[in-house]
């Protein structure tokens, strides 16, 4: 593979490597202490080793990626970008750059980074594609099942650009992007997104009427064509919102949460009101 940058040693190849050693192990070393800073540590070796042949010099770069380390692994890899661009820099400038100032980025991007991270791939991303997987599913389509995996090619695409960009831009382009302003709006759209696909989900998914049905001008009507008269769906929108405002009340106890929800219903359609 070529280089990514001119007048470079990193080749596309070394930053490939770096990538798919922290997609596999971002989530598979943490620890109280440290968190993810072993999978840090992991990936960033073979850029390391082959911008440090010294061995002590190797060795410095290794602690300096055992540091703690915590954010949200997809997006999470723009700092690894960042982090070699910094490091090969450091070689660049025969040692001026400090150590610390490394160790300095990568702790003050993480915490934004985290909740970029989790805006948009656990609250975004995640939610559209199950929600098509769902949608399939629901209808009997055996594609609703391999709907799924399309978490995983999209996350490998943008976690890639993502650390290209990092490596390219380096810290400076970053934190011009941070102040600018467009992380929160980024941010905001991605949340509208998911609520707005979970809404749809809901409304097509969720089903629950009122029973029953009662006389009216010598004709048979049921209780649920005068809630839809009122608010079409309104069923469906309280459930949702109970169990909505139970997990903003008590957190994400989902096995409460479903238990609840099958006595509940049960109990309500057994005496005959949905």
């Amino acid at each position: 593979m070529g280089k990514m940058k001119e007048n470079t040693t990193i080749t596309k190849k070394d930053i490939w490597r770096t990538f798919w050693r922290w997609w596999w192990t971002c989530e598979m070393s943490n620890s109280y202490e440290r968190m993810q800073s072993v999978a840090y540590c992991y990936a960033m070796m073979p850029v390391l080793r082959k911008l440090y042949p010294d061995n002590e010099d190797y060795s410095e770069a290794l602690q300096r990626h055992l540091t703690f380390f915590n954010t949200e692994g997809i997006v999470g890899s723009v700092i690894l970008g960042i982090s070699v661009a910094m490091e090969e820099e450091r070689v660049e400038s025969q040692g001026k750059m400090p150590g610390e100032t490394i160790i300095a980025v990568k702790t003050a991007l993480m915490g934004p980074v985290a909740g970029i991270g989790d805006t948009i791939t656990w609250g975004t991303v995640k939610p559209l594609i199950f929600t098509l997987a769902l949608t399939a599913s629901v209808k009997g389509s055996i594609l609703g099942f391999f709907l799924l995996f399309l978490f995983v090619p999209a996350t490998v695409i943008y976690g890639w650009y993502l650390m290209v960009m990092g490596y390219k831009v380096g810290k400076t382009a970053f934190a011009s992007l941070l102040e600018s302003g467009w992380i929160n709006r980024i941010i905001t759209g991605a949340g509208i997104l998911g609520l707005f696909m979970i809404g749809a989900l809901s409304a097509t998914t969720v089903k629950l009427q009122f029973a029953g049905t009662y006389m009216s001008a010598g004709a048979e009507k049921t209780f649920q064509s005068i809630a839809d008269g009122l608010v079409p769906g309104m069923l469906p929108l309280l459930a949702i919102m109970a169990i909505y405002m139970f997990i903003k009340k008590k957190g994400h106890k989902f096995g409460t949460i479903i238990i609840a929800t099958l006595v509940i219903a049960m109990s309500l359609s057994f005496i005959g009101i949905v």
